[in-house]
């Protein structure tokens, strides 16, 4: 729909200039050229294939500049379009080749051959014109007469009226002939924006103004604008009069772009990319990249927008140090958005790990293999190297480099370098990659490791038999000894305590703090617990999903336990997101990983790998056990506190639980938690909150 002149005044300024902008009339497109040119406009747009580029046969016209103007295409007096004008400056680029006979022999050339050289050159030029959501491809054609042609010299330009482009877009333009001689030239444009369109900041939120009229009925909508592909709708609604919408700055992402039109048949659609250079933007683009694995060698990045960036494997030993990138043997690879890129892999292995660089700058790092082929390895990484007359060396990858071997160095791999390398001989080490240059081979340690542990407990036996003997001798002390041994195994337990993160629904703030008693209780046993409480801000930096993916995969391949603490609100939760796939935005808190974790657990619900590695709790007045979904009750789920005795064995370490031990440890605690269990049910008569709420809730009795 055309656009009123007034509108038009009011984005593009009041100026003289602006004013005098030349007016077309009429839908017609056309085209004029220089004079001593012809030029002709086909009837039709044509398909965008620029095609491959192939050797000009002589003298052709090429286009060397692609030059813009605004101009009007009015319907009536006072409602136009803003309006593209293109002009393409041509000139002459090739020669003709000389002749064989003439070049060997110095006698004159057929005559015949001299008349291609003065005739006419014609060209097919094609303008593309993109401004989303239209694109567009026109053909013009060319003529240029024998006078006009000189080598390497412009020979005018062809003007085409015009492309159509919504105020505040992105215009993009190329321009190449057909067939294609070189490469095509290319243009980008932002045309002007509509005051009544504005972004503003209002702290950790973005704020859209829209200052329309009361009665304007307008479209608006959110999209995620590709370099390549279509773009990707995010949000839609369709308002009425003055509007301030509302973004987290969460949200933001550089290819986040904003479209409004008003609701009329043919509307014009206004377009703005604002956040392109947002910092805040580019940070959640990278929070929100994920890498997936497709197969043994391929693997892609999932991102909102496209982005610079190289990916390399790297070697991560269990411990905690840092991953050790494989550059050389292997080499970075630039990484495309959702395109499948693959690394020469003749093996998988759990700690092979990808890492994502843009600018130098480490953004990601994910150990693809370690989810279907379980947690790290203590296995050494030997990088084999070949060199010419069939000379080849082997150093084994360590923290602090790689150490040749054998080596007389102090590092452990120079310790085992004999015993690693009649492993490699042998063939009891996994063959990892493999071309002419080198080879990677993972040798498991587990053996040696076992070895060292049994001379230990040998010495250990040696003295507890010589303590025993002590201890008879002098059984005045031995009541000290008992208490300072028994102290020891304690503290020894508690450094191999087993990881527990505590899942939940963050109901209202008193089931918070019941939770909150809970992961303290469970504290002083055994365990190591993570719950969101503790960690809000690291929450708030990472956003939900982030950190508890972080964190379910740590627990698991520490072999730790996700503990699934049911409520009211979590039943529903679970419930909406079984039936539709997704829950309802705003029904939680920004804090609550519950609901940002059902995407990650259900898929180890749905594929059978939750038992063993996930427990269900719920308190006894809440809600009952046969309210939790079926699905969930695959894995054991204990009420609390009536089956505390069996829902610590569950957490327990394998071959860690006896029952006259774990009921002791059930009672204490009972005991740190029945002062919030009896703040949060309040006496009879009162009711309690986040009681009655959602399908299951107990009746209170």
């Amino acid at each position: 729909m055309p656009v009123p002149w007034f509108l038009l005044s009011l984005a593009l300024g009041r100026s003289p200039v602006v004013l005098s902008l030349e007016r077309l009339v009429g839908p017609q497109d056309a085209t004029h050229c220089s004079p001593g040119l012809s030029c002709h406009l086909w009837d039709s747009d044509i398909l965008c294939l620029p095609g491959d580029i192939m050797p000009a046969p002589g003298p052709v016209l090429a286009p060397t500049h692609l030059q813009t103007e605004l101009v009007l295409r009015c319907h009536k007096e006072t409602d136009c379009d803003l309006c593209v004008r293109v002009a393409v400056h041509l000139a002459v680029h090739g020669h003709w080749e000389e002749p064989e006979d003439e070049e060997k022999f110095g006698g004159a050339a057929d005559p015949g051959v001299e008349e291609p050289r003065n005739a006419s050159l014609q060209a097919q030029v094609v303008l593309s014109f993109q401004a989303y959501p239209t694109a567009r491809c026109v053909l013009l054609e060319v003529q240029v007469p024998a006078a006009l042609v000189q080598f390497g010299q412009s020979v005018g330009s062809v003007v085409y009226d015009c492309f159509e482009a919504a105020l505040g877009s992105e215009v993009r333009i190329w321009s190449y002939t057909q067939p294609r001689y070189e490469k095509e030239l290319n243009l980008t444009q932002q045309l002007p924006a509509l005051p009544w369109l504005n972004v503003s900041a209002d702290g950790d939120n973005v704020h859209l103004v829209l200052n329309v009229s009361e009665e304007q009925h307008f479209g608006l909508s959110l999209y995620w604008n590709q370099v390549q592909g279509p773009p990707k709708p995010r949000w839609h609604k369709n308002l009425t009069g003055p509007q301030i919408i509302t973004l987290n700055h969460t949200d933001l992402v550089p290819c986040l772009c904003i479209q409004v039109w008003p609701l009329e048949p043919d509307s014009v659609r206004t377009n703005i990319c604002p956040f392109r250079e947002d910092p805040r933007a580019h940070r959640n683009l990278w929070r929100a990249a994920r890498l997936r694995l497709l197969t043994l060698q391929s693997w892609l990045l999932d991102a909102p927008c496209s982005l610079p960036a190289e990916a390399a494997l790297c070697w991560r030993a269990p411990g905690g140090d840092p991953c050790q990138p494989l550059v050389p043997p292997l080499s970075w690879e630039n990484v495309t958005v959702d395109k499948v890129l693959e690394f020469p892999l003749l093996k998988g292995h759990p700690n092979l790990c990808v890492q994502v660089n843009s600018w130098e700058k480490l953004q990601l790092q994910e150990c693809l293999w370690a989810d279907s082929l379980g947690p790290l390895k203590d296995d050494v990484l030997l990088l084999e190297t070949r060199g010419p007359q069939d000379n080849r060396s082997l150093c084994a990858l360590e923290p602090s480099g790689c150490t040749s071997l054998p080596s007389k160095a102090s590092t452990r791999a120079a310790r085992l370098g004999e015993y690693l390398l009649q492993d490699l001989q042998s063939g009891q080490c996994l063959q990892l990659w493999d071309d002419d240059l080198g080879a990677l081979w993972a040798c498991p340690m587990d053996k040696y490791i076992h070895k060292r542990w049994a001379l230990v407990w040998l010495a250990c036996l040696l003295f507890a038999a010589a303590l025993s003997l002590i201890l008879l001798l002098k059984k005045d002390h031995a009541k000290g000894w008992l208490r300072l041994l028994k102290q020891d195994v304690r503290s020894g337990a508690a450094a191999r305590s087993r990881a527990a993160l505590l899942l939940y629904s963050a109901d209202d703030s008193g089931f918070e703090r019941l939770v909150g008693a809970l992961a303290s209780a469970l504290c002083q046993l055994p365990l190591r617990v993570a719950v969101d409480l503790w960690s809000r801000r690291e929450l708030s930096a990472q956003g939900p999903v982030a950190w508890f993916h972080a964190q379910r995969r740590q627990t698991l391949q520490e072999g730790g336990v996700v503990v699934l603490l049911f409520s009211p609100g979590a039943v529903a939760l679970c419930s909406e997101w079984l039936q539709d796939g997704v829950s309802a935005p705003g029904a939680h808190g920004p804090h609550d990983a519950f609901r940002a974790s059902l995407s990650c657990v259900l898929p180890d619900f749905l594929q059978g790998r939750a038992p063993g590695s996930y427990v269900g709790a719920c308190f006894d007045r809440l809600l009952h056990p046969d309210a939790v979904p079926a699905l969930f009750r695959t894995v054991p789920v204990f009420t609390l506190p009536s089956q505390l005795p069996d829902f610590l064995g569950a957490l327990q370490q394998p071959r860690a639980a006896r029952s006259g031990r774990l009921q002791e440890r059930a009672e204490q605690v009972s005991r740190a938690l029945q002062p919030a269990l009896d703040s949060y049910f309040h006496p009879p008569g009162t009711p309690a909150p986040g009681r009655g709420v959602g399908p299951g809730a107990g009746d209170g009795t």
